[in-house]
């Protein structure tokens, strides 16, 4: 899994779909091939120091690419334009803030909505199993009435208001602070892709239900404090805050969360949810 020299990136080599490169010296530089010349309102950050930069490599004649220098940290601005998407992946599972802020301030990514939906439908999956699971009636009857597709739609349901509460804790509590703080309030757009986005360890639910063992209990729990670990970085990168503050808007937003889910419980809507804790049951 190579990855490029430091002191030029080759084209067409590492640089991973939906980077955007940098814009060169129109005089001196054509236009990279394999990247669209960035707008002029654009503004890139450096991975290391989290400072805007106007470029992320200038593209020279003959298909010469270097790598941009940060004039606060005098280093790439972003080293991860020239390495391999799997090397992001990795770097990004193991929550490393130079990944974070290379996906979310030098990429072109769209895909938070279709990855929000998706996760809603794993975490739908498993309520439904789980209801389904927690029957002890072996009537036929009951169980093509928890085969109905009613009772998915209601378990997408739940979950996609129970993650509406914890963001609504989140942004509810960094509105709060900010205001106080600085007098100015965050960009919720970004944190809200940043979140979506930073929750794609709930498509491991999946396979830990497919691959039913006696450690899946373990391996849910594991899963929700890996999203929330993940959660955790996402705010502390989109903010550049400190990680006391980034840890008590996850402490809100499961709060709010946890409120959600009581009233639901107390109405007889939810069963098998997360933040309740996973039934233990003999496999």
């Amino acid at each position: 899994m190579g990855t490029g020299g430091r002191g030029g990136l080759r084209p067409g080599k590492g640089s991973p779909e939906g980077v955007t490169g940098g814009k060169g010296n129109p005089e001196e530089a054509s236009a990279a091939p394999t990247a669209a010349a960035a707008p002029a309102s654009c503004q890139y950050r450096c991975i290391e120091c989290n400072q805007e930069a106007k470029e992320l490599y200038r593209d020279y004649n003959h298909g010469v690419l270097k790598i941009t220098i940060c004039k606060s940290c005098q280093k790439p601005v972003d080293k991860y334009i020239e390495y391999d998407p799997v090397i992001i992946l990795i770097n990004a599972i193991l929550c490393k803030a130079q990944a974070y802020r290379h996906i979310l301030f030098n990429t072109k990514i769209n895909m938070h909505g279709k990855l929000c939906i998706f996760c809603l439908l794993c975490e739908a999956y498993l309520r439904w199993w789980q209801l389904q699971d927690s029957s002890q009636n072996t009537d036929p009857d009951d169980f093509i009435r928890y085969a109905k597709e009613w009772d998915f739609y209601r378990m997408f349901a739940i979950a996609s208001l129970e993650q509406a509460a914890f963001f609504v804790g989140i942004f509810t509590f960094l509105w709060i602070e900010r205001s106080i703080a600085t007098k100015k309030n965050p960009n919720f757009l970004l944190l809200l892709k940043a979140l979506l986005l930073s929750s794609y360890g709930k498509l491991l639910l999946i396979p830990a239900v497919i691959w039913e063992h006696e450690y899946t209990p373990l391996c849910l729990r594991l899963i929700k404090l890996f999203v929330l670990t993940s959660n955790f970085q996402a705010i502390r990168v989109t903010l550049n805050t400190r990680r006391k503050l980034s840890f008590l808007a996850i402490v809100c937003g499961l709060l709010t969360e946890g409120a959600m889910v009581h009233l639901f419980q107390t109405m007889d809507w939810d069963i098998g949810s997360d933040c309740a804790g996973y039934k233990s049951q003999d496999f």
